[in-house]
């Protein structure tokens, strides 16, 4: 288990562009908690070379899923690399407004068709349905979530999966992790990198938080505890998550510890081939007319 208290805590991502104004503004000053902010993996451009050997045409699609700046930066980096033009008529269907307006760094916002979500992925599907006619392409990275094809496939939405960019694990090994009660994880890669980089270190002195289903996955398969799970119904975010978790008197934490126990040592669920094949569905290619 992890230590009794809590007062260094990684976070596996860039520090916020205002601290102060961050949500991790008001545990700092709720539980006296010092952040130290390091990202653990680098991104990396798909090469132009590559990304043709994937036999992926952006030009076949009318119509373009964003989920984040990295997506639109290296699909039209791509579009550049590789010569082409897109379209007027292309359509972006993006997570959040804030990804929408940076695509104003790209393109000209009033003379393309441009729609966005709240915040959720799942509340972009809701956009995405008065449009489904169109053939939409999904610029990623080779670690997206599968949640986001599931839902996808649920709407019976034509997409293909299109990977233009890739996350590779950092060298953490100048950070002393002995200095931190808590780690936050974000994604397998992440955990990746920790691992690789302390491979002899004992978790158990260690709180791990992980967001996202994978992430959890990734450190069970570690052999490593996920103390605090995050999203939630109670703690839909990170945040939440780590303010209950805080919070525990206890009676709360001895009961938590045996959840999590009990989690931690149930055999996983045998995978099945037809969720892999789904993730990967393409889009069908239009007929030659004769």
């Amino acid at each position: 288990m992890g230590k009794a208290i809590i007062k260094n805590i990684l976070i596996s991502q860039p520090a916020p562009a205002d601290l102060d104004k961050s949500q991790y503004k008001s545990l700092m000053d709720k539980y006296d908690l010092n952040f130290t902010f390091n990202k653990f993996f680098d991104v990396v451009g798909v090469t132009n070379k590559d990304y043709r050997a994937s036999k992926v045409n952006i030009l076949e699609h009318t119509a373009v899923i964003v989920t984040s700046k990295l997506a639109v930066d290296n699909y039209f980096r791509l579009a550049k690399e590789l010569r082409l033009v897109i379209p007027e008529t292309m359509k972006f269907f993006c997570v959040t407004e804030s990804i929408a307006n940076y695509l104003q760094n790209y393109i000209q916002y009033r003379k393309r068709k441009i729609f966005y979500g709240k915040l959720q992925f799942a509340e972009l599907i809701d956009v995405i349905l008065k449009h489904k006619d169109e053939t939409f392409l999904y610029p990623c990275s080779d670690d997206t979530t599968i949640e986001n094809f599931k839902l996808l496939e649920k709407a019976k939405i034509k997409y293909t999966k299109s990977v233009m960019y890739r996350s590779e694990p950092k060298d953490l090994k100048d950070i002393d992790i002995t200095k931190y009660d808590m780690v936050v994880m974000f994604s397998p890669i992440g955990v990746k990198a920790f691992t690789q980089s302390f491979p002899g270190y004992n978790h158990e002195n260690i709180v791990f938080a992980a967001f996202g289903a994978t992430t959890q996955t990734a450190l069970k398969e570690a052999k490593i505890k996920t103390m605090i799970p995050a999203p939630t119904p109670i703690a839909p975010s990170m945040i939440m998550a780590i303010d209950k978790y805080l919070s525990f008197n206890p009676k709360e934490m001895a009961e938590h510890i045996e959840k999590v126990e009990e989690e931690f040592n149930k055999k996983p669920e045998k995978k099945t081939s037809v969720s892999l094949k789904v993730t990967a569905k393409r889009a069908p290619k239009q007929k030659p007319k004769e």
